[in-house]
């Protein structure tokens, strides 16, 4: 399988590239565990039941799939009207608490600096990272570890230090450094999970 740099070498115009792009990252996708993902949502639907909150954290695109998914988990599936809502907070939307920290405290804190003022026993940690090797992520997955919480991570590459962290890994394995694919995927389980949870999770029974 030609992986996404011989895509790019190969592809004689945009519908060939278009093409085989989506052809490979439907091949990466068959490959991540269902089961992983049922399980995340598993965490998820525990977090609800006992009015835990779950942190999700991130850098750069990740940080922006971090913020798409607490929208989507938290305010998005309000409308299930289950009566218990899911709390969903992502540590990389205070951008005043994000700055302060970065300057004082150096940015390999950012999340967990926020993690000591906000994280409470049963609290869960959802941590995007396609390295799996950033060091903020990885303190702030190693101090709630420390504490007996649960770690859910969404991963690329070989999974980094993150992957054997987690309580729960989603792993998109690729070639090191394709992180268009690995992002791709990791925003195709935030819809797949925030459906789930809006139609047919949250407390609902099976239809």
């Amino acid at each position: 399988m030609k992986n996404l740099a011989g895509i790019i070498h190969d592809a004689v115009n945009p519908t060939e590239f278009a093409g085989a792009y989506l052809k490979y990252l439907s091949i990466l996708l068959d490959r991540v565990d269902a089961k992983a993902i049922a399980a995340f949502i598993g965490e998820l639907e525990s977090a609800r039941l006992t009015g835990n909150t779950v942190f999700v954290i991130g850098n750069g695109g990740s940080a922006a799939t971090a913020s798409h998914m607490a929208n989507d988990f938290g305010v998005g599936t309000r409308a299930a009207d289950t009566g218990t809502p899911l709390r969903v907070l992502a540590l990389t939307d205070n951008v005043a608490a994000m700055t302060a920290v970065g300057n004082d405290d150096g940015y390999e804190n950012l999340f967990l600096s926020q993690l000591r003022i906000h994280y409470r026993p049963g609290d869960k940690l959802v941590a995007i990272s396609a390295s799996g090797n950033s060091p903020n992520v990885v303190t702030a997955a190693e101090w709630v570890k420390q504490r007996g919480g649960a770690v859910i991570g969404l991963t690329g590459f070989d999974g980094g230090k993150l992957k054997s962290l987690c309580d729960v890994a989603i792993h998109a394995e690729t070639p090191k450094g394709e992180y268009g694919p690995v992002e791709d995927i990791h925003m195709i389980v935030d819809h797949l999970v925030y459906t789930w949870l809006l139609t047919r999770g949250l407390g609902r029974t099976s239809r």
